[in-house]
């Protein structure tokens, strides 16, 4: 006899609803980077977007990070300043350009960006962040001019917090500029437009980091660290994996960088600028896993604790103003969590020690040089 007619429809229908949740996954693998875009996308003009209220740097709110007495360091503090420009720490969809108070943001500073990417600066000088009226994550996901205005417009609270840390907490102080991601792009115009411009700021420079930077070669706004010993130069370098000259063209391809008149611009076909972290100098030679002094996941640390370093984790080498970094050895210095949070800043520097252990070089090279005299 032959199988009932129910259970064949009912087996059927239940194949057919299979493949249709077996479609419907992979069409949401495929576009799932075009949703979740879309999803971000504040949806209004920039032009007509009403952005939060703008910070005021002459109160500590405005600080995500500052000494405990800014205007007086203390005694055991370090020789110098670190004015640090964090990276993008807001997804988007409400906003072009995040308000300051921005629980989530603060929280991911918090957890991630301060102990891994400022942490490395602690021994070195007094940290000041500022919060910033952040372009928002889909602003690094499209190259609309919207996305381009709320990235330019995020420089003028950058800019008016390093004028006011200069006017009332700097005090003729030694600094160092640091700026990742997102932030490290408008220190870059800080360093070109506002260090120059005012008097005896560009001798007290010691040297500017910006990671994951792309910074045009042919017009830098400080001369390149070439060697160890060098003071008042720019390191800045943008990473991509080992093997992947396709990603790190795109990113060339895909990266904006001041116009002369303020404006953000495609790199083109300039040469990009490329720092090696661990050799300490814009070279292509490369560097092995053994000069790498250690990399460190420092997410959720206590802000000021010193994580454990692991060291001899990665290689690196500049290939045409990108840097090649070979894959970690340890788990903990792998990508996690959401879409959007891998397309920030991960939780882990993978070169913490060796950007420790140079900005502590450049200092005595910027001391012995006799600048502060």
């Amino acid at each position: 006899m032959g199988e009932p007619a129910a259970p064949r429809r009912t087996r059927w229908w239940a194949l057919a609803i299979v493949g249709l949740a077996l479609v419907l996954g992979l069409a949401t693998g495929v576009f799932w980077g075009d949703l979740r875009r879309t999803a971000l996308d504040p949806k209004v003009p920039f032009q007509t977007y009403r952005p939060p209220p703008a910070p005021d740097y002459t109160s500590r709110a405005a600080w995500a990070l500052m000494p405990t007495r800014p205007d007086q360091p203390a005694r055991g503090d370090p020789p110098v300043d670190v004015f640090f420009v964090g990276p993008t720490t807001y997804d988007g969809g409400r906003h072009w350009n995040a308000p300051i108070d921005d629980g989530r943001s603060d929280e991911l500073f918090r957890e991630i960006i301060a102990p891994n990417y400022a942490g490395p600066f602690v021994r070195v000088g007094r940290i000041f962040a500022p919060r910033y009226r952040q372009a928002s994550l889909y602003t690094l996901l499209t190259l609309r001019e919207d996305a381009r205005e709320a990235r330019a417009f995020a420089y003028r609270d950058v800019a008016a917090a390093f004028r006011t840390y200069l006017s009332r907490y700097n005090r003729g102080r030694p600094f160092i500029v640091v700026g990742v991601e997102q932030g490290g792009t408008l220190a870059t115009r800080l360093l070109a437009e506002e260090v120059p411009g005012m008097t005896d700021t560009r001798r007290r420079l010691v040297a500017a980091y910006l990671m994951g930077a792309v910074v045009p070669a042919d017009a830098p706004p400080l001369p390149p660290c070439t060697s160890r010993p060098a003071s008042g130069c720019l390191a800045a370098w943008a990473g991509v994996p080992f093997g992947e000259r396709e990603r790190g063209r795109i990113i060339l391809q895909r990266a904006l960088v001041w116009g002369p008149g303020g404006e953000l611009v495609n790199l083109g076909a300039r040469p990009a600028l490329c720092f090696n972290p661990i050799l300490g100098a814009v070279t292509e030679e490369p560097a092995p896993p053994r000069l790498h002094q250690g990399a460190a996941n420092a997410t959720g640390l206590e802000w000021g604790a010193r994580p454990a370093f692991m060291a001899r984790q990665v290689s690196a080498r500049c290939e045409a103003g990108v840097l090649h970094v070979s894959k970690p050895k340890s788990a903990s210095l792998q990508p996690t969590g959401s879409w959007e949070d891998r397309r920030k800043m991960p939780g882990y520097n993978l070169f913490y020690a060796d950007l420790e252990a140079d900005a502590q070089r450049r200092v005595e090279a910027w001391r012995k040089a006799g600048r502060g005299s």
